[in-house]
């Protein structure tokens, strides 16, 4: 696990509260992948989702080894640690 990805970690344990601030670069996630139940979307649901398991998804995304529609585009622009910092938060929302 890289230094910043063990940051985050321990920052969303040791201070949950900080798990409520989105990081910046959710803004181009939460308008397909939708928190609430109320909005409907064909689009899987992160919220509450296993860190390790949206991070490895981004990762493939990024690498060209999953396919996708618009994800392989928009993961070439996230570093490790914005994967890590975008998957830590979806993690600690509740899941709907």
């Amino acid at each position: 696990m890289q230094p910043a990805a063990i940051g985050v970690c321990l920052a969303l344990t040791v201070f949950p509260a900080a798990a409520a601030e989105a990081p910046s670069e959710t803004s181009s996630c939460s308008g397909c992948h939708a928190a609430s139940e109320a909005v409907e979307t064909p689009v899987p649901r992160l919220a509450g989702l296993p860190a390790p398991r949206i991070a490895e998804a981004m990762r493939a995304f990024r690498a060209g080894t999953r396919p996708g529609t618009i994800m392989p585009r928009l993961a070439k622009g996230f570093s490790d640690d914005e994967i890590t910092a975008i998957a830590a938060w979806y993690a600690a929302m509740p899941a709907p």
